[in-house]
């Protein structure tokens, strides 16, 4: 008799094996180190994808402004219909009077044009000319500003790589503390259970019972708590890397020991004043602004082009030549203003000095950055040193308790009282190691590190 996967999955969960089958497809989720993390989230990251779709617009939108050093055609046609006559009027002998002919012409004439639809067809090509000096200041502007958003992404991609170390860190640490929390909930129900048979014999009090129930049940909200947070934890991460928020997956397993690197602050504050993003963009800034007085002092200059023109007209009168074409160079300039850029120039000069003085706020702030994430890194590195003597000192004590219980001085209670103050302080240890990868992730952010 064939059997159905329907059967099977019934058949398998009324014999206990259905909670094998579903540990077994959970144990194939991803195992994500945080190398992997991290390479996805540089690629896949939607945010970060679109500061670089900047770079790249800034990179056609050069390529546009170049057009303008080359020689602009200009065409119009002009269909309309006379609502009155132009009228030439020609005076006797206007165009001379001769010996042969007598004056040409002989008597006052008048020209008038007809009442057809007419049509005055226009064309031109002007090349500038004086106009390339400020064309190729704003094409300079154009690479700052690609520059400057090179920079954008780069800080960008900074802050996605420290996001996602935390975010990484974070689930390693809830993780650690889920399993200390489920062997918390094991030694409370143990606790309980014991103290319980204690109650019975009449060698506890019920109050007693109660007070290890109230654990019992603490601990269990605890560890609920802490199955939420990670489940959040990896929605966010997988935010971060770009892809399907309900993605499962597992943290690699974290190391259980840790090298705290001897760090020189003046060097860190050299390293940070050099690659930080924020500097290098204030520093552009100054660039910018410096082209953009630059470019509003060239505007005081005439715009000079070369310009060849035709002008056709159709259905006036043939009175009116059918075609006129010239070439010449065309000057426009505003001659007063007023003093408008006068005081436009006087502005962009003083953004000048605004950006020099963001340059050194900048540079303020980051070193500030860096100090406080020093510190911080310090910090953690010595919680990480007292947490370690803790579970030291949290083993020697079970080591005590085990030997006293083997010589019957010491109640069993007792002794899983002594456990899991054990197992607190493992998860102090792995709480504060994983809070020194932290700090070591936002201090290498503080340096501008970009992995």
């Amino acid at each position: 008799m064939l059997i159905t996967v329907k059967t099977f999955v019934i058949l398998a969960a009324a014999i206990g094996f259905l909670p094998v089958l579903m540990s077994a497809q959970e144990s194939q989720a991803e195992t994500l180190t945080l190398e992997q993390a991290i390479a996805a989230a540089l690629r896949d990251n939607t945010s970060l994808k679109n500061t670089e779709i900047e770079t790249e617009k800034i990179g056609f939108a050069k390529a546009a402004y170049q057009t303008r050093r080359l020689p602009a055609f200009k065409s119009s046609v002009l269909f309309g219909q006379p609502l009155t006559r132009m009228t030439f009027t020609i005076e006797e002998g206007q165009f001379g009077t001769y010996e042969s002919t007598g004056p040409i012409p002989n008597t006052r004439t008048e020209i008038r044009s007809s009442m057809t639809p007419t049509a005055l067809v226009q064309g031109q090509i002007q090349q500038p000319l004086s106009q390339l000096f400020e064309i190729n200041l704003n094409l300079k502007k154009f690479d700052i500003n690609k520059e400057m958003s090179r920079e954008q992404s780069r800080e960008k991609r900074q802050a996605i790589v420290a996001d996602l170390k935390t975010a990484y860190f974070q689930i390693l640490q809830t993780e650690s503390l889920l399993k200390n929390a489920e062997e918390i909930v094991r030694l409370n129900a143990e606790i309980n259970r014991v103290t319980e048979q204690f109650v019975s014999h009449g060698v506890a009090l019920v109050p007693e019972q109660m007070e290890t129930g109230t654990k019992l049940a603490q601990a269990e909200y605890d560890l609920t708590t802490l199955k939420n947070r990670s489940a959040s934890q990896k929605e966010q991460l997988n935010y971060l890397m770009g892809r399907d928020i309900r993605l499962a997956f597992d943290v690699a397993p974290a190391d259980s020991m840790v090298v705290i690197a001897e760090t020189d602050l003046g060097t860190a504050q050299k390293r940070a004043l050099e690659q930080r993003s924020e500097i290098r963009q204030a520093r552009l800034k100054i660039q910018q602004s410096n082209l953009d007085a630059r470019i509003k002092k060239a505007e005081r200059m005439p715009d000079v082009s070369l310009v060849l023109s035709y002008v056709s007209p159709y259905s006036y009168s043939t009175f009116l030549p059918k075609n006129i074409m010239s070439v010449g160079v065309q000057v426009e300039w505003e001659v007063f203003d007023w003093g408008r850029r006068k005081r436009e120039l006087a502005e962009k000069r003083l953004a000048v000095k605004q950006s020099e003085n963001s340059l050194q706020e900048a540079e303020s702030l980051v070193m500030m950055d860096v100090n406080m994430k020093f510190r911080k890194l310090r910090e953690s590195a010595d919680q990480l040193k007292l947490m370690q003597m803790a579970q030291k000192t949290a083993s020697a004590n079970l080591q005590i308790s085990i030997k006293r219980y083997e010589q019957q001085t010491l109640l069993y209670k007792d002794l899983l009282r002594t456990e899991a103050a054990l197992t607190e302080a493992n998860a102090n240890y792995q709480s504060a190691l994983l809070g020194y990868w932290i700090a070591k992730a936002e201090f290498e952010k503080a340096l501008g590190e970009e992995k």
